[in-house]
């Protein structure tokens, strides 16, 4: 199980593969990645900021609850931090597990959780202005299945 929390970029290919080598006996792997977007239109660059300690602490939480709740063999979680270009990946999630309802269901548990309480401030940044991200009812429901 590996939790990174960065600010370099992570090559997708190479860390699926990676990922993918490393889970022996495993009969699914389930891999996400998310990248910044522009949803309203002028993004330039989003800002991510987070607390170190903090941060790597209740992401690792969260893959120990994933872990016991679909029995998974391995656990990948990446999460980037400083600031990020349109399209370039925020964070990836890669989970392996012996069936594949097992690995899916994981993997989205862990989105829905990255998504609304693992502790990252993002900002995004317009040729004009910059703000803060708001938490989003969206999220606390997809949040709210688990």
């Amino acid at each position: 199980m590996s939790v990174r929390i960065q600010a370099e970029p992570f090559d997708l290919g190479a860390e699926a593969n990676a990922f993918a080598a490393a889970q022996a006996g495993a009969g699914a792997i389930v891999t996400f990645t998310g990248l910044v977007r522009d949803i309203a239109g002028g993004l330039q660059a989003m800002e991510i900021e987070h607390y170190p300690g903090m941060t790597q602490k209740a992401i690792s939480a969260m893959v120990d609850q994933a872990v016991l709740r679909w029995h998974l063999t391995g656990v990948l979680v990446i999460h980037r931090h400083g600031r990020l270009a349109m399209s370039e990946p925020i964070m990836m999630v890669a989970t392996a597990a012996s069936h594949r309802a097992e690995a899916f269901a994981a993997a989205e548990f862990l989105m829905d959780y990255l998504k609304s309480r693992a502790p990252f401030w993002k900002k995004e940044i317009t040729a004009t202005s910059s703000g803060w991200v708001a938490s989003k009812d969206t999220d606390e429901q997809a949040l709210s299945r688990w």
